[in-house]
């Protein structure tokens, strides 16, 4: 397999997880629509590095993140607005083997011997242990992200912070 020394994420990117190499370094396997690869970074090296790209850091898109969603865990991350690119983990970010998924490449979610099944717009399938209902969760708070961020891009004024529920897009 094709190893790189840095990677930023790019509309082509379906989803990394993080795996440990045979000298115990923590390394990321990075899946795109027509190529398998890895990269000799983390997976949150990955993601800082793509977000440092437009001029911010990952610190700040997760509290970004958390701040617009109110305050929930396992956020979504906007990582670069220009091209519309949102990831979300399936576990905590702090496992080494967290998957982050881009939702624009995810098709269809199935449930299959209990496990959730994801089916990508190059065909590609994975299976991953969690109920399908605690995946489509995850997948649905992503998109909900991307379109208030869209949406607060194209409208910054239609964007209000509620202290209960964190920011939410108005209608005018």
């Amino acid at each position: 397999m094709y190893l790189e020394k840095k990677y930023i994420i790019n509309p082509n990117f379906l989803y990394m997880v993080g795996y440990y190499d045979r000298h115990a370094k923590l390394c990321t396997l990075v899946k795109e629509l027509h190529r398998t690869f890895v990269v000799d970074r983390s997976p949150l090296e990955i993601l800082n590095d793509s977000i440092k790209c437009i001029g911010f850091d990952l610190r700040g898109a997760m509290e970004t993140a958390k701040w617009m969603l109110g305050n929930k865990y396992m956020c979504p991350i906007m990582v670069n607005p220009i091209n519309k690119i949102c990831v979300f983990p399936d576990k905590s970010v702090k496992n080494a083997d967290t998957i982050w998924f881009n939702p624009c490449h995810i098709v269809r979610t199935k449930s299959a011997n209990q496990n959730a099944q994801v089916v990508f717009t190059n065909g590609q399938t994975i299976t991953l242990p969690l109920k399908l209902y605690t995946f489509n969760q995850k997948l649905q708070t992503a998109e909900q992200f991307r379109k208030m961020f869209i949406g607060m891009d194209n409208d910054p004024f239609s964007f209000k912070e509620d202290p209960k529920k964190g920011a939410c897009l108005t209608t005018r």
